[in-house]
């Protein structure tokens, strides 16, 4: 796992040389976007890269994804402090971390509209939790977002445009 990427598979280590310098770097092809990103060898956790969750890792965040009923959420924050918190949060990588921002921002969805932000970091939450869940339990991706939305499609009314 690359932080706010996604799931990615090291294909080489390659030396490179920049500035006069020889360094070392992880070739990692990141899957959902199909780009390679280059990740020195030597700072690779501090540039957040980690293995793939285990799978009950996976299903604990599937049950703390579920488990919203006594999760507070202040819709009405300040948006620009939110995203900065969420940017963070996601580029922090933490499976957990990621999975409060996507459940965050699904309950804030029924409260109100989101801004065009919001249904970005939305998007780019539900891809990271996801594509991780998918790999972890050999599961569909679309298959993990199914499942999420529908811990949360009581809290939705239907819509209205369905009815034809």
């Amino acid at each position: 796992m690359y932080p706010a990427q996604g799931v990615g598979v090291i294909e080489r280590i390659e030396t490179q040389e920049l500035a006069g310098v020889s360094a070392e770097f992880y070739t990692v092809h990141i899957i959902s976007t199909n780009i390679n990103v280059l990740v020195p060898v030597k700072n690779a956790a501090g540039a957040g890269l980690r293995g793939l969750c285990s799978v009950s890792e996976a299903e604990k965040t599937l049950n703390d994804l579920k488990d919203y009923r006594h999760t507070q959420v202040h819709a009405g924050q300040n948006w620009n402090r939110r995203q900065r918190e969420y940017t963070e949060r996601l580029k922090e990588g933490r499976l957990e971390s990621v999975g409060a921002v996507l459940k965050e921002l699904i309950l804030i969805s029924a409260q109100k509209e989101l801004s065009f932000g919001e249904k970005r970091l939305l998007e780019q939450a539900m891809g990271l939790v996801a594509g991780e869940l998918a790999y972890a339990l050999g599961k569909d991706e679309e298959e993990i977002k199914n499942l999420i939305n529908a811990f949360y499609a009581d809290l939705f009314p239907a819509n209205a445009d369905c009815d034809d």
